[in-house]
């Protein structure tokens, strides 16, 4: 794998982790309230990841490296994120009377976003997030110091 692929495979990397913390912001946005713009209660959403291909990260790029013969790193992938789903877990339910929102039997439904699994989930994605800056980093350090090898 060459040292430029690694910072194709960071960034990749990167920007999954910060459409997950996206999605848990939102989550976290969400925790109490009754009704979602759809008119029925907010469902927590998590973001699931998929292997991406090195060569389908930067296609012109690699147009480039093929075109002057460089080898295609074996074995190289990122991460993108597949898709975002709804979790079906079962609606928070709270005995609350006086609530505009309540039913017939006084209950508001509240949204099935767990804070504490969700500010877990936040320190998760920040440190893979953190992780991944630090490999760009060290692999530009790297490259600098090749660089003054050769003058």
């Amino acid at each position: 794998m060459g040292m430029f692929s690694l910072f194709d495979i960071a960034g990749s990397a990167m920007t999954a982790q910060s459409q997950r913390l996206s999605t848990i912001a939102s989550n976290l946005a969400n925790v109490d309230s009754s009704t979602a713009a759809d008119g029925k209660p907010y469902r927590a959403r998590q973001v699931v990841f998929q292997v991406q291909p090195l060569q389908d990260l930067r296609p012109p790029r690699r147009a480039a490296a093929d075109a002057i013969g460089l080898p295609q790193p074996e074995g190289a992938a990122g991460v993108r994120v597949a898709r975002v789903v709804e979790s079906q877990a079962a609606f928070r339910h709270v005995y609350q009377p006086g609530h505009p929102q309540a039913d017939a039997s006084g209950m508001v439904t509240y949204p099935n976003v767990d804070p504490v699994e969700e500010m877990t989930n936040m320190i998760a994605a920040s440190r893979a997030y953190q992780f991944n800056v630090e490999v760009m980093n060290t692999s530009r350090l790297l490259l600098q110091r090749t660089l003054e090898i050769g003058r």
